[in-house]
């Protein structure tokens, strides 16, 4: 049986640019971490710990709970890192490695947001939560159906009344694409909610999604500032690291959609044409600025 641990890539409000007051978080949003068969979980899970007690000796010590204490994957991959904390990047390639030698793999899934505010785009972020992790949950097993075992799905803990909330559109999913579908059948639960002050595995799952959502940055947003995640002098493990089924989907493009470590290529698709990314799949670069006015204009009046 295969153990897969994901947490979210980004946030699923609007999104309009790096610099926009408002809209500036993340231009895409799905989810990421890794898929390990099962009786090898625990050796990981403590080969992170060693690591992340090792790198961040001081830290822990000084903690009021030492073995709760976390490092979240943000704080590991911002636009110094290469320069101030070169080692952060080792022990994430170290354990990268680690974890494809026990027979794991990293994975990805992540949506494209169209450009503009809620009311620009009218897309609620509910259903782009949903629909992300139905594709998600899709591509997970079909991965163990390609493995020939079954899967247990295993994601950062939420609050009660989210969780509640998502478990029966999860369980419908499943059950109701697996009529058609039969490696649906390899889900053998929907996704399990795990603290991960308590899960080593779910905070590398972190990690892993904090590396993916800059690279998809540096795809999609023409100034973004971590061109150095595709520096293999700086950050090796990720090539050739993912599953087949990865991918990220671009919003009405006529690009292709990007695959499995295609993020972390330099050269990118979609830049520096400056009209890379406009709402409804507009070439006219001008609609981007009315746009992004458009937006700056509803941030003043809220």
């Amino acid at each position: 049986m295969l153990l897969a641990y994901i947490d979210e890539i980004g946030e699923t409000g609007a999104f309009v640019a790096r610099d926009d007051r408002k809209f500036n978080t993340s231009p895409a949003f799905g989810y990421a971490g890794f898929i390990i068969p099962a009786n090898e979980a625990r050796h990981f899970g403590a080969c992170f710990v060693d690591q992340k007690r090792a790198l961040f000796r001081k830290e822990i010590e000084q903690a009021k709970h030492p073995g709760r204490w976390e490092r979240k994957g943000a704080d590991i991959f911002r636009k110094q890192t290469p320069e101030l904390f070169p080692q952060h990047l080792r022990v994430f390639d170290a354990l990268v490695n680690k974890a494809r030698k026990l027979q794991g793999q990293l994975f990805y899934y992540a949506d494209e947001k169209p450009i503009g505010t809620p009311k620009q785009t009218n897309v609620e972020p509910a259903k782009r939560e949903t629909a992300a992790m139905q594709e998600t949950l899709n591509r997970i097993a079909r991965h163990a159906e390609s493995h020939g075992t079954n899967v247990m799905v295993m994601i950062d803990q939420i609050n009660e009344k989210t969780r509640a909330e998502r478990l029966p559109t999860m369980y419908s999913h499943i059950l109701g694409r697996a009529a058609d579908h039969q490696e649906m059948r390899r889900i053998i639960e929907p996704p399990m909610h795990v603290d991960s002050q308590l899960s080593a595995n779910i905070q590398f799952a972190d990690w892993i999604a904090a590396c993916v959502s800059r690279a998809i940055e540096y795809q999609l947003v023409e100034d973004s500032p971590y061109e150095w995640v595709t520096d293999r002098h700086k950050l090796k493990s990720p090539f050739g690291a993912f599953t087949h089924e990865s991918k990220l989907h671009l919003w009405q493009r006529a690009a292709d959609d990007l695959h499995h470590s295609e993020i972390f290529r330099r050269e990118r698709v979609l830049h520096p044409i400056p009209q890379g990314q406009l709402f409804a799949n507009s070439a006219d670069p001008r609609i981007f600025h009315k746009m992004k006015a458009a937006a700056e204009r509803a941030n003043a009046r809220s």
